[in-house]
């Protein structure tokens, strides 16, 4: 089982091209990637399940990349509680994909409910909007920052310091990117 979260500092920062290049690189994984928003998308239930691979949808290009399954989960509001229950909807998701799947949660706030392998914080170009209140807390747990760059290449740090990725594409990781983050996963097991 290895758990990995991508949070990201705005909207359109490429946390969704991201989890599709983290799909397509780790292939020996069955991924079950899951998308968590606020928007209700006019969705019944708390969890839906896209079906079909394509480019129209999040959880279609996580599908088209080669996710197992793919989700899009919005956490319910409960009466009497502050703001949404990701307890909740964390329990419905387990249910739904078995406690032993892959998963990939493209979300922010997730980072607060769970404890995951590998924590992956986008970082939005200069032309992008300021960063989301929520991305501190993805920093914080981050294991590592991945940014658009022209040519990839990871950048080290001494001692503890993260290593930051630079992508030329998201959708498509470097070879160095995919060493250290199947080292970081088999560690967990």
């Amino acid at each position: 089982m290895a758990i990995i979260v991508v949070g990201g500092s705005s909207r359109g920062a490429g946390k969704t091209a991201l989890v599709c290049g983290l799909i397509a690189g780790l292939r020996e994984f069955r991924w079950a990637a899951v998308k968590i928003t606020t928007d209700e998308h006019g969705l019944a239930k708390p969890i839906w399940e896209e079906t079909t691979a394509g480019q129209g949808t999040d959880t279609a290009r996580y599908l088209a990349a080669g996710a197992a399954r793919a989700l899009l989960a919005t956490p319910p509001m409960r009466a009497g509680m502050p703001g949404p229950d990701f307890a909740a909807l964390l329990d419905e998701i387990w249910t739904k994909v078995g406690l032993g799947a892959d998963v990939i949660f493209e979300s922010n706030s997730i980072v607060n409910y769970l404890r995951a392998d590998v924590c992956l914080a986008v970082q939005g170009g200069q032309d992008q909007a300021p960063s989301k209140a929520s991305f501190r807390q993805v920093v914080q747990h981050a294991d590592a920052m991945v940014a658009h760059a022209e040519a990839d290449k990871m950048l080290g740090g001494s001692g503890n310091a993260k290593p930051i990725f630079h992508l030329a594409a998201l959708e498509r990781i470097s070879p160095e990117m995919v060493m250290w983050l199947k080292r970081r996963l088999d560690s967990r097991r």
